[in-house]
């Protein structure tokens, strides 16, 4: 009987742990590591490395990670030696079969796309089952490039216009001044590179953005990022704009802050890149963690998985300020109190 309850148990365990997000488990794949770019992890310390990335919030939340070293290059190493066997590992063991959530961060945003643009065709020519990626959940997505990353790879080789303040933003960003002989992944991050790499998927995979435009480097890196910023990309890649500009929100008519004004965002979007939340007050690093920041807004409440399921934010309107100076302010429900990554998992289960 008590061997009999124990498996019931295991069993009730092992299903929650795979139903991480509305029933469908969750693949993560992170963001550029500075340090790798100095220490050249491989082997464990890759894992290991990743592992530590999603610490936070959402490792516990992960059924598996695509862990990857920040000084190769995405359609080089990255790709043949930590993406490819991961791909494979997860096809035998049928982790998306049923449908599956990629949840990426920063320059994870680049991997996943181009994840997403050749993980099929890979599987079935090694007579493998696609993935069923239903959707992505993007934040601070650097998929449209990072302008400190053009201006790293100056520092590094020595050329374009390089002065004092450009250095002290790529040494507060890298935590050190780069060489040529380190720059792995920043070549993949310049914003032109980035735009090119797997940017006409063919696949429909939604990739749902959520950004923000605080900053951890007291406004030092964000004179080089075009419009609103956190602190490391710009928000015309953390939204998914279709062209690289200058945006002062992911919506024409939702300011970072929620307020209801019209405001310069983008026109169009990347292939199947839709904004959803925002905040003033999240950084780069804050979008995936456990503590709540700011209010959080929305450049959409509500958005459809590829399967047609969809994950929705409740919100409400709210009058501030007085007389003729009120405006209206839109806010996610619960947002001063929850992290947006937590408003994430909340709002998909």
């Amino acid at each position: 009987m008590k061997k009999s309850m124990l498996l019931l148990l295991a069993g009730l365990f092992s299903c929650a742990a795979q139903a991480a997000v509305s029933g469908y488990p969750v693949v993560l794949v992170h963001g550029f590591q500075p340090d790798n770019l100095q220490s050249k992890p491989t082997g464990a310390q890759v894992s290991n490395n990743g592992a530590d990335y999603w610490a936070q919030y959402w490792r516990d939340r992960a059924d598996e990670r695509i862990d990857w070293p920040s000084q190769e290059r995405v359609a080089d190493k990255i790709t043949s030696q930590y993406v490819w066997p991961k791909l494979q590992q997860m096809s035998r063991d049928g982790t998306c079969a049923n449908g599956c959530v990629f949840v990426s961060h920063s320059t994870g945003d680049l991997v996943t796309r181009y994840i997403i643009d050749n993980q099929a065709l890979w599987l079935q020519n090694a007579g493998l089952q696609p993935l069923n990626i239903v959707a992505t959940f993007d934040f601070a997505g650097a998929g449209g490039g990072v302008e400190l990353a053009d201006l790293a790879v100056n520092v590094a080789n020595g050329s374009g216009l390089i002065n004092s303040a450009v250095k002290l933003a790529v040494s507060l960003w890298l935590g050190a001044t780069p060489s040529s002989s380190n720059i792995g992944v920043l070549n993949d991050l310049r914003v032109n590179t980035a735009r090119q790499l797997a940017s006409f998927p063919d696949s429909r995979v939604p990739r749902l953005r959520f950004a923000g435009a605080g900053s951890d480097f007291l406004g030092t890196t964000g004179a080089f990022l075009p419009g609103e910023d956190d602190g490391v990309v710009a928000s015309h890649s953390s939204c998914g704009a279709a062209s690289a500009s200058s945006y002062n929100s992911c919506s024409r008519s939702v300011a970072f802050d929620g307020k209801l004004t019209s405001v310069s965002g983008p026109s169009a979007f990347m292939p199947y890149h839709y904004p959803m939340l925002m905040s003033e007050g999240y950084s780069h690093n804050d979008t995936i963690g456990s503590s709540a920041k700011d209010e959080v807004t929305t450049a959409n409440n509500s958005s459809a998985y590829l399967n047609g399921d969809n994950i929705k934010f409740t919100t409400y309107d709210e009058k501030r300020g007085w007389w003729i100076f009120s405006s209206r302010y839109r806010v996610v429900s619960n947002s001063k109190r929850t992290s947006m990554s937590s408003l994430v998992y909340q709002a998909a289960n």
